[in-house]
């Protein structure tokens, strides 16, 4: 059964106001096609029953449900490459010669999906970092289903397959049946937690490295500006900041400038005076 306009209106606004995702007409076939799992654990035959069940009982764990599964968790290991490596080349040289002092580094990856990014800085760092240097990385999301996978560690031969070297796999997961789980050495720097990006922040940070890639697109221009002002404010004035390839800070937020990095780009706070709009929180948590 295809949704009704009121149903999907009813989805999209759910989804808007928890998550701040814009779920636009057309995407009709994606929500059932997500949310039939969920109609099925609730022994219900259609999508359309278990969204009217949803609007008849607002109960926060049935909503909390539909909107982790409307959460894009897109992810892999190494996800578009250009950026790791200049982690290595760019950011880290920058990084080591500022951090001299205190030698640890502290790392965001935000929207973490299901762990495959900050387990890959977490490789990145462990194997390039000098020796005495620490590290601490932590990765969030607002999916909970999500952030129990990445806690867990463990991916299957396809998921280690997609886009990570095999001397990398060797070296840093160990073989559990079929599958394969981050040694407990790369894991013990990386920790995870819930947060939804478009509410105000829990106290968090302040991070040398912050990567938020693909994540802003689905975010309408209002959203992505408060989610990069809130952005600006966990990271320290000479940290980094590492958007999707399809995602800028320019015509957003001028709080930061574009850094010609390799084959990809960075962000970085401006040192000068900044002129952003003021920006009010929205969500709520």
């Amino acid at each position: 059964m295809t949704l009704t306009a009121q149903e999907f209106a009813f989805i999209s606004g759910l989804v808007r106001r928890d998550a701040a995702i814009v779920l636009e007409a057309g995407k009709e076939y994606l929500v059932e096609a997500r949310l039939l799992p969920l109609a099925r654990q609730s022994g219900l035959p259609t999508v359309s029953e278990f969204v009217n069940l949803a609007q008849l009982r607002p109960e926060p764990e049935i909503h909390r449900k539909i909107v982790d599964a409307l959460t894009t968790n897109e992810t892999s290991f190494f996800r578009d490459g250009e950026p790791f490596k200049q982690l290595v080349h760019t950011v880290l040289p920058d990084l080591l010669a500022r951090r001299a002092a205190a030698r640890t580094i502290k790392v965001w990856s935000a929207a973490s999906s299901s762990g495959q990014e900050p387990y890959t800085l977490a490789m990145v760092l462990q194997d390039n970092l000098p020796p005495g240097w620490t590290f601490d990385i932590i990765g969030t999301d607002i999916s909970t289903e999500m952030l129990t996978r990445a806690e867990a560690g463990q991916y299957t031969q396809l998921e280690v397959n997609r886009g990570l070297p095999a001397p990398l796999l060797v070296k840093h997961f160990e073989r559990n049946g079929a599958h394969w789980k981050v040694a407990a050495t790369l894991r013990k720097n990386v920790s995870f937690r819930r947060l939804n990006l478009a509410a105000p922040f829990p106290p968090i940070g302040p991070f040398d490295i912050v990567f938020i890639r693909n994540v802003l697109i689905y975010f309408d221009v209002q959203t992505k500006r408060q989610v990069l002002q809130r952005v600006a404010g966990t990271l320290r004035p000479d940290g980094w900041l590492f958007l999707g390839s399809a995602e800028t800070t320019i015509g957003i937020d001028d709080r930061f400038e574009r850094v010609v990095a390799g084959r990809t780009s960075a962000y970085k706070l401006r040192t000068g005076p900044k002129t952003a709009a003021p920006v009010s929180a929205v969500g709520k948590g």
